[in-house]
């Protein structure tokens, strides 16, 4: 086995953000935010008790998203982070149909 090969297989199974090789940790604190935030408020707005926290939460996730998509650096990071609109979205959608903020 060559040396490339086993340089390629040990980074296959290493996630990281940081694919240009330099660390950018308030990207990645937005990023993980924002999917963290927008499945939680996915959760919250699908039940009927929950909806003001859903709705909240997935209104902050989803502008934190959007200011993070615009600073992204790397590719990885745009990928986690729009999949974290998007759950923020559906999130703030499901909180708003069930009551809003009010």
């Amino acid at each position: 086995m060559s040396e490339a090969e086993v340089q390629s297989r040990s980074r296959a199974r290493h996630f990281t953000l940081n694919s240009d090789g330099q660390r950018h940790p308030i990207i990645n604190s937005a990023a993980v935010y924002t999917v963290l935030a927008g499945v939680a408020s996915m959760i919250m707005g699908l039940a009927n008790v929950a909806h003001i926290a859903g709705s909240v939460l997935g209104v902050s996730a989803f502008l934190i998203g959007l200011l993070a998509q615009m600073v992204s650096a790397t590719r990885d990071q745009r990928m986690v982070i729009v999949c974290g609109i998007v759950a923020a979205f559906v999130g703030m959608g499901l909180g708003i149909a069930h009551g809003g903020f009010g």
